[in-house]
């Protein structure tokens, strides 16, 4: 059991923008940024946004509208705990935060998405993916001649 209070060291350490949005726990996959993290009496209280150019964002953006991964689900390393010996609960006083990702299984079933802004979502619906050829002309550069497949795109002079 997170007990209150036990965010307020990190947060103040780390700030905000320390704290990477990932998708499903993964280091590889961050999708967004926070811009909004607080503790009040019920938990961790996120405000967030998706990148747009991450391809990872924009699948996840279809997802989300769908209800097929809405969960919040937090990384962190136990600072200070105690076990309570009646109850026999372990009670977190102190979390060193290290991430919050959206999952498709939360641990605690009210740690949800629970808004997201029709802006938002439109931006990110109609941003371009990544490397994408635009309509006006590119010529490729080959990173490894031997790997054909690993192919960039520079614009035309």
């Amino acid at each position: 059991m997170v007990m209150p209070g036990a965010f307020a060291q990190t947060l103040r350490l780390r700030g905000v923008r320390r704290i990477p949005m990932l998708f499903q726990h993964d280091p590889a996959e961050p999708i967004g940024i926070w811009q909004e993290i607080t503790e009040d009496w019920r938990g961790l209280r996120v405000r967030g946004r998706l990148i747009p150019d991450v391809t990872r964002a924009r699948e996840l953006l279809a997802l989300l509208r769908e209800g097929a991964a809405d969960g919040l689900s937090i990384g962190f390393k136990t600072v200070k705990a105690r076990h309570d010996p009646k109850t026999r609960i372990r009670k977190l006083d102190q979390i060193d935060l290290w991430e919050i990702s959206i999952v498709t299984f939360p641990l605690l079933p009210g740690a949800r998405v629970s808004a997201m802004p029709e802006a938002h979502a439109r931006a990110v619906k109609e941003a371009k993916p990544p490397f994408a050829p635009p309509a006006r002309a590119r010529k490729p550069v080959v990173i490894d001649p031997k790997a054909r497949r690993r192919v960039l795109y520079q614009r035309a002079v």
